[in-house]
């Protein structure tokens, strides 16, 4: 049986490769695929992945307090992303679930991921590194 941090990673990567096309579609097709081969707790472990990509290597660990002005004017998904990011870097495991269970009750996971991806992209091409 495959490592399931082998397939978490290779899972993020096609995320990736997906949003680096451009391809939202294929984005939220694989957080499915995710889910329906290992489980909801999968795609979380693919998107603290892509949380851990944006943030980058050798982050000292927190404490941290990251400003987001204006955050709370910002759509539901910019908060999301926003604040399950501060959770990683912040190695605060349980707000980062709390964060993932309530956009999946309130239907708006989908949309968060989508986000986190495009985020994340976006803040690899500024470092030069996609």
């Amino acid at each position: 049986m495959d490592d399931p941090g082998d397939e978490t990673y290779q899972d993020a990567a096609l995320v990736l490769e997906s949003a680096l096309a451009g391809d939202g579609d294929a984005v939220v097709h694989t957080f499915d695929s995710v889910v329906d081969r290992r489980g909801m707790s999968a795609a979380y472990d693919v998107a603290w992945h892509l949380a851990g990509e944006m943030v980058g290597e050798n982050l000292a660990r927190g404490p941290w307090r990251l400003d987001f002005p204006d955050i709370d004017d910002a759509d539901y998904d910019r908060r999301w992303v926003a604040r399950f990011v501060s959770a990683y870097v912040n190695d605060d495991i349980p707000s980062g679930t709390a964060l993932f269970t309530v956009a999946l009750v309130d239907g708006k996971l989908s949309e968060c991921l989508l986000t986190l991806a495009g985020s994340t992209v976006a803040t690899l091409r500024r470092r030069g590194a996609a």
